[in-house]
């Protein structure tokens, strides 16, 4: 997998925690460092462990399913997809909660890195180096929840749906991409 398509990849992961980070940002009157550090490292961190995570368990069953791995990433990626396509048209109001401490961040950063799970089990069949991957992942995830509780704080929900629509976007074509390539459809 090439940088760019990891990038590309960890973008996409990220945009749920950049939704959140954006709430976060609309929940605080004055928006100080902290805020948006606390926010990168919950996001990111966790985008960073769940990949790894879903990469030890898919390793253990790889010579199983080898047959129809790229199967399995095009229906876990499309599925993820498709779920934040779904969110991002979702027009109830969610509810704001101004605080950052581990009993409000644990469950936000749980929540926005489920999906990283199955991408990491899709990182155990296609032989991705792990440490790089998740190291990408988490990196970009931290930058982009930090920008998204300034965005939050400053523009508000304008951006939330869209953010969540172009990571759905990007994780179906690049599931799509990958069962093209496995079929002989791209070189």
């Amino acid at each position: 997998m090439s940088l760019a398509e990891l990038f590309i990849i960890a973008v996409g992961l990220s945009m749920d925690a950049f939704a959140v980070s954006v709430c976060k940002g609309l929940s605080v009157q004055k928006m100080k460092l902290g805020h948006a550090l606390t926010c990168g490292i919950y996001f990111g961190g966790f985008q960073a462990l769940m990949p790894l995570i879903g990469y030890l368990l898919g390793s253990q069953f790889e010579s199983m399913i080898t047959q129809i791995d790229h199967w399995i990433a095009f229906v876990l990626l499309g599925i993820i997809g498709f779920n934040m396509v779904k969110e991002s048209r979702e027009t109830e109001e969610e509810e704001l909660d101004c605080s950052f401490g581990v009993k409000a961040m644990i469950p936000l950063a749980i929540a926005t890195s489920i999906d990283a799970l199955a991408v990491g089990v899709t990182f155990a069949f296609l032989k991705v180096d792990i440490f790089w991957a998740v190291t990408f992942i988490g990196v970009v995830t931290f930058v982009l929840s930090a920008i998204g509780v300034k965005v939050g704080n400053v523009f508000g929900m304008r951006y939330k749906s869209k953010a969540e629509l172009a990571g759905g976007v990007i994780l179906i074509l690049m599931g799509a991409k990958i069962l093209a390539e496995h079929l002989g459809f791209l070189g």
